[in-house]
């Protein structure tokens, strides 16, 4: 087999294990987000933390924070997503953590307001999961690659 051909076998299997054995907190107050979300993730391979709020966001990365990435529901009783994040980029063990916003509001600035918040990327809902996974994919490699310079 030509490296050419090596090289496309091995993006695609990286590519197909870059869930497993990672933690995904997923934050949302909607049960059936929280089924479909976590049983696609589940599959390829990835933990899922739930938490239904800020507030249980915060004690989901004080009890683990091995956490590799977010996916944070914006609208949400008691503590929303704009808040949770903030108050999450305020550590600094958090710093690099990749937060992806997920809203079902869809307004022409929310993008902006979640990245000035503190999230590293911005998905409306209906979730399009291709698209869901691509950016965890991207963004979770820059978490593994942070981890591993620290070892």
């Amino acid at each position: 087999m030509s490296l050419e051909h090596r090289q496309m076998l091995k993006t695609i299997r990286d590519s197909e294990r870059a869930f497993e054995g990672r933690k995904i907190l997923l934050v949302d107050d909607d049960i059936r987000n929280i089924f479909a979300l976590t049983n696609a993730l589940e599959q390829k391979g990835a933990t899922i933390l739930v938490g239904r709020n800020g507030h249980e966001a915060l004690e989901k990365l004080e009890l683990d924070p091995k956490i590799d990435l977010v996916l944070m529901d914006i609208m949400m009783p008691g503590m929303d997503g704009h808040e949770a994040t903030k108050r999450i980029r305020k550590q600094k063990r958090f710093a690099k953590l990749p937060i992806i916003a997920l809203t079902a509001k869809a307004m022409k600035d929310d993008r902006e307001k979640c990245i000035n918040a503190g999230t590293n990327d911005y998905l409306s809902k209906p979730v399009d999961l291709d698209k869901l996974l691509s950016l965890i994919r991207v963004w979770m490699p820059k978490k593994q690659l942070f981890c591993m310079s620290n070892k």
